[in-house]
């Protein structure tokens, strides 16, 4: 996630002069945005089969709230980013080639109104992920760090 963070920042607010490497820049992004949306659906597929353990007992309910709206979110930006990211891009009339090798249909033709619409959606999930994240980290300093519960540990 971290690389595709950065190399979706570094396109849209330092946009290489390099075309080549604008064009590699963005292949990764892409390229690996593909790979999040599997290992994500496998990583469901597999808590669905191997649910966590419970959250310790003196957990407030608002931290539980928390925490599992947190996840949910992550997991539901986790498959729709790389969606909203390859519909963009096919909308704006770019193909795909996972990691320049094999060639990925598109399923919409060109449409710059709709990758307007798409890219901004885009960028809103972004933003939504970045601060998912920092949210979630924010979650192991509490715990580690204030309530001093464990929680880490039940993930071993």
């Amino acid at each position: 996630m971290l690389v595709i963070i950065v190399a979706g920042l570094w396109i849209s607010y330092f946009e290489p002069a390099d075309q080549a490497l604008k064009f590699r820049l963005y292949n990764l992004h892409e390229s690996l945005g593909v790979v999040v949306f599997f290992l994500a659906l496998a990583r469901i597929v597999y808590r669905r089969m191997h649910p966590p353990p419970p959250l310790p007992p003196d957990t407030p309910p608002l931290i539980q709230l928390c925490a599992h709206v947190t996840h949910v979110a992550l997991y539901a930006l986790l498959l729709l980013m790389p969606v909203i990211g390859f519909l963009a891009t096919n909308a704006w009339g770019f193909p795909l080639s996972l990691f320049g090798v094999l060639p990925l249909p598109s399923p919409i033709g060109k449409d710059e109104a709709l990758a307007q619409w798409l890219s901004l959606f885009h960028w809103c999930g972004a933003i939504a992920i970045i601060l998912l994240i920092g949210g979630h980290l924010g979650g192991v300093v509490y715990h580690t760090f204030v309530r001093r519960d464990g929680l880490l540990k039940r993930m071993t």
